[in-house]
């Protein structure tokens, strides 16, 4: 009995995030969305939620990779922003080992982790330069990937914002259908 509250909770709890994002998009002075949208904005487009690409339990390990750990992101805008590789995440995910690499944004919270990442729908059914996940240690120091929780860069909103461009080491060789998407018929690139 205790799972399936589990699901109705987890379910309820993105729902009611997601609703108050498209409240904020909506109505706040500081949504990313150009004034003269908002009255017709009725909500982001998600996938729907799929609780197998939830992934918890999983330990930050040191970045081995052969790039520097100190570097620049580039953005959106042409930009540079400096950042560094605070370790990657292994796992599983659709019958195959993956990987990602995790940043820390120089500046930003050390604690807080920007996991931005690239899949087989990047350009086509979501952002051409990727999605967003914030992570943020649980209190026994393991991570969560929770894809349902992916998002699209304020860039994709409207052109001013400087995004963070994902870099080629996070780019998954598998589709993640979950998370925020492009509206039906829209290609972001």
């Amino acid at each position: 009995m205790t799972h399936e509250h589990h699901e109705h909770s987890y379910q309820g709890a993105i729902t009611g995030y997601r609703a108050d994002k498209d409240a904020f998009f909506k109505t706040s002075p500081h949504s990313p969305l150009p004034a003269e949208e908002r009255e017709a904005f009725t909500g982001l487009p998600y996938y729907p939620i799929d609780e197998d690409l939830v992934l918890d339990g999983l330990r930050l390990e040191p970045y081995a990779g052969s790039e520097p750990s100190a570097f620049q992101i580039p953005t959106s805008d042409g930009k540079l922003r400096p950042a560094h590789r605070a370790g990657t995440f292994s796992f599983e995910l659709g019958g195959a080992a993956r990987r990602l690499t995790a940043y820390v944004m120089d500046g930003g919270n050390p604690e807080s982790l920007f996991l931005p990442f690239l899949d087989e729908t990047s350009g086509h059914e979501t952002y051409g330069a990727g999605r967003y996940l914030d992570l943020e240690p649980d209190e026994d120091g393991t991570y969560a990937i929770d894809f349902n929780q992916a998002y699209h860069p304020s860039c994709v909103y409207a052109p001013q914002f400087s995004c963070p461009l994902t870099p080629a080491e996070n780019r998954l060789a598998t589709r993640i259908e979950a998370g925020e998407r492009l509206a039906e018929g829209d290609t972001a690139h």
